[in-house]
């Protein structure tokens, strides 16, 4: 262990220690006035004397080689610890297409509501606040929110509309996790939306890692997609690798039948509509998955709460403990040093006459 420790000191101004041979000078000469005796054989032989003379030569040693290390800037370098805590290892992949910043829309207004964009439709919005609230906003929103009440999990991030884009890899720090989610906000989306690349990439974040308790993707998008067999077989073979559970969280669009609207209906069906395509396919793959339907900010966090419920195994996970600067530890020995010197000067007797 001393090793260890000995391993992750560092030094930010290392020239300094140059300097540490003076630290022999208290031990060459102790600098203190000569007494001036008639014949130092009647001189009785004193022990304690001779141990507090070399006491204080080292104390003056150490003071001087306190200063020299407090000036080096020594610090104790960062290092991973292993904890054992509850809660999973997060990817979020958060769609950012154009279409999560419009508003959402409630079964009532898409199915059974008015016409959108007619007279009755702006009415509806206006009495309804809840779609007023864009797609992404919500889901922004929530997900904060979910991490936040997350303290032990750890989380990556993925926006994708075209192309994935990564944001954030795996750590624990509230406050990156919390910056990566709001950066989502900022400009616009593309109209198209390529799923398959933003699984395949949700994926890459588990790559080389130690499997140590429950993996989670957390799939939020507004829209499904036809994925080619090839990329499908590539899919399922790497969350099957992974031992990943998929959640889907499906924000319905407004002109959506919904994940089961035609569950019922003739095979080939699935096939002209991309999120039932999808669902389908997920739940084909082999792996845990669950599938939320949102129609408005409400269901949006019942299904984010109920995510949080499901995933809260036991997992071990490296808690890296940042860097230790220890020079203001150096400064605080070498002043008790150089106060004691001093206290001993103070009560040394006067000299002989």
């Amino acid at each position: 262990m001393a090793m260890n420790l000995l391993d992750s000191i560092g030094w930010a101004h290392p020239a300094w220690l140059c300097l540490l041979p003076l630290a022999l000078l208290p031990l060459w000469r102790d600098g203190r006035a000569t007494q001036r005796h008639s014949w130092l054989a009647l001189l009785p032989a004193d022990r304690p004397s001779v141990l507090l003379k070399w006491l204080l030569r080292v104390l003056g040693a150490f003071a001087i080689a306190s200063i020299v290390v407090a000036l080096a800037g020594m610090y104790r370098a960062e290092y991973a610890v292993e904890r054992v805590g509850q809660g999973a290892e997060i990817a979020l992949l958060l769609d950012r297409s154009r279409s999560m910043d419009e508003r959402f829309v409630s079964s009532s207004a898409s199915v059974n509501g008015p016409t959108p964009g007619s007279a009755a439709w702006y009415a509806y919005n206006q009495q309804d606040q809840s779609v007023r609230v864009s797609k992404g906003q919500a889901a922004r929103q929530l997900l904060g929110e979910f991490a936040a009440s997350r303290q032990q999990d750890r989380f990556a991030m993925a926006v994708f509309s075209t192309l994935p884009i990564r944001v954030l890899d795996f750590t624990q720090k509230t406050d990156v996790v919390q910056a990566a989610i709001a950066a989502g906000e900022i400009g616009r989306g593309l109209g198209e939306t390529d799923i398959a690349a933003a699984l395949l990439e949700g994926l890459r974040f588990f790559d080389d890692r130690p499997y140590t308790g429950s993996r989670i993707v957390l799939l939020v998008s507004d829209g499904g997609d036809h994925i080619e067999p090839g990329v499908r077989q590539l899919i399922v073979d790497r969350l099957q690798a992974q031992r990943v559970s998929l959640y889907w969280i499906y924000i319905r669009s407004a002109r959506s039948p919904g994940l089961h609207a035609n569950a019922g209906d003739a095979p080939g069906t699935a096939d002209t509509v991309p999120e039932i395509f999808l669902d389908r396919f997920f739940q084909s793959a082999g792996v845990p998955y669950r599938a939320y339907e949102a129609e408005n900010p409400e269901a949006l966090k019942r299904a984010i709460a109920d995510v949080g419920r499901l995933e809260n195994l036991p997992i071990t996970y490296q808690d890296l403990v940042p860097r230790r600067d220890l020079s203001a530890h150096a400064y605080a020995l070498a002043l008790a040093a150089v106060l004691l010197l001093f206290a001993s000067r103070w009560a040394e007797g006067q000299s002989w006459r």
